[in-house]
């Protein structure tokens, strides 16, 4: 009840700050639960990945820093997230989202990278999908990368890749998962060609 009625005011505010927002290829998202993945370029790309795969509602990673504040660990709680500790992860960081995506109706959203300001494909994603049996769904978001960027409505596009399925018997060896990263930063690639064939990704936060 919360995630819905939280999803329709973020979108109210996203399209009164923006309002030129493009979802693209929703027909290659699968019935049932998945996995979104993409590379993770500015903190409000999930909230546009759960947004253009909506009506499917989603669970998040979130570093456990956030829980801290009374205020934001109450919105997150309400939608879907839960808290992993970057510095030393555990078991429950593969556990937990693998027992929401069996257990739940959630599909999940979470960056192979890890962090906003790497290119580096971690095994996480992999896992949990051979674990659980559900394919990982390439998306690459293109815009604005700051919020303040927003305000200048230039387009916001989200486009989704098809389906990448890991056999549940497949062995993740880091040849295998090399193989699996390969293929989920080409179809990266193909994703951002598609939408711009001139788009370079820049690191805002390096910037002078």
């Amino acid at each position: 009840m919360v995630y819905s009625f939280l999803r329709v005011v973020v979108r109210f505010l996203l399209f009164l700050i923006n309002g030129n927002a493009h979802y693209l290829h929703k027909e290659r998202l699968p019935k049932g639960n998945y996995i979104l993945v993409g590379p993770h370029r500015t903190w409000f790309d999930p909230i546009y990945y759960a947004l253009a795969a909506s009506p499917k509602k989603f669970s998040f990673m979130a570093k456990k820093e956030l829980f801290q504040n009374p205020i934001i660990k109450w919105i997150l709680l309400h939608v879907n997230a839960f808290a992993v500790d970057r510095s030393n992860p555990g078991p429950s960081a593969i556990k937990t989202p693998v027992k929401i995506l069996k257990k739940t109706d959630l599909s999940l959203i979470i960056f192979p990278s890890g962090t906003r300001h790497s290119s580096e494909l971690k095994g996480g994603a992999l896992l949990i999908a051979q674990l659980t049996g559900l394919p990982l769904v390439p998306t690459v978001y293109q815009g604005p990368l700051t919020f303040k960027r927003l305000f200048s409505r230039k387009p916001v596009t989200v486009d989704f890749g098809e389906p990448i399925y890991i056999d549940r018997k497949t062995k993740l060896t880091a040849e295998a998962q090399a193989k699996i990263d390969a293929q989920m930063q080409t179809a990266f690639d193909e994703l951002d060609k598609s939408i711009n064939p001139d788009f370079k990704y820049v690191d805002v936060s390096k910037k002078k």
